[in-house]
């Protein structure tokens, strides 16, 4: 039976309306994940919720212990992640308050803890990574949206960079001609873990700022501020959604 897992990002510190039943803080081979995971009910469906920037204490993009985050979630029997990303639009028609289910992403971090693969069973574990994104799970986030009424984009490229300082003019240039159609700082290496540790994965991007050098105004988190509130309130109808279709009784 397929279990549902959310991993919040910035703006969605909790998933409204859930009604929790036991927080989990489970010990990992990589430490403890970045606060007690929620399980609980929405819409009466049981679900996991983790906020990975953790809380009260914000955990930058660069050293949140994505590893532990992910064993956690399969260890408390999650075997679909729903992750909830904050992004700057890139392309055009990536403007504010527009909700993304990306198809594609490109990798720009460095440094980070991103491969559960130690060397120690014998052979290396070259996941196939054509599709970053399960298909199956985003086709079920779409058809969620459709029977929701919930606009989005059904497909982008999803640009993951270092932070977490934000991107220069000219770094939003370069990665406009590598194709990238959002850009954020959290998608790797969560992805290519959930896809290490076998479970399905999916993301549902809000743009909340244009990316660097393509607004009228410097970007700041009060300028986010209201666009995050707006459109935090419509991926939990997303959700309820995705939950009634793909996971109800």
């Amino acid at each position: 039976m397929n279990r549902l897992a959310i991993i919040g990002g910035t703006g969605v510190d909790e998933l409204e309306g859930l009604d929790i039943v036991a927080a989990h803080m489970p010990e990992t081979p990589y430490g403890q994940p970045s606060r007690a995971i929620q399980e609980g009910r929405l819409g009466g469906i049981g679900l996991l919720f983790l906020q990975r920037h953790g809380s009260p204490a914000m955990i930058p993009p660069h050293l949140i212990n994505y590893r532990a985050n992910l064993w956690a979630l399969q260890a408390l029997g999650a075997t679909d992640i729903v992750a909830i990303n904050a992004v700057g639009g890139i392309a055009a028609g990536m403007l504010p308050g527009r909700l993304v289910i990306p198809d594609q992403l490109i990798d720009y971090t460095w440094g980070r803890e991103h491969t559960v693969d130690d060397g120690n069973e014998g052979a290396l574990r070259h996941i196939d990574f054509t599709e970053p994104y399960d298909p199956v799970l985003r086709a079920a986030l779409l058809a969620a949206a459709a029977g929701a009424g919930i606009p989005c984009a059904s497909s982008a490229v999803h640009g993951v960079t270092q932070g977490p300082r934000l991107e220069t003019a000219a770094e939003i240039q370069r990665m406009a001609r590598d194709g990238c159609d959002v850009v954020g700082m959290t998608g790797m290496p969560e992805a290519s873990l959930a896809r290490e540790l076998g479970l399905a994965y999916a993301c549902v991007c809000m743009v909340v700022n244009p990316a660097a050098g393509l607004g009228q105004e410097p970007i700041s988190l009060q300028m986010m501020r209201a666009t995050l509130a707006r459109e935090a309130a419509v991926v939990r109808m997303l959700l309820r959604a995705l939950l009634q279709d793909r996971y109800g009784a």
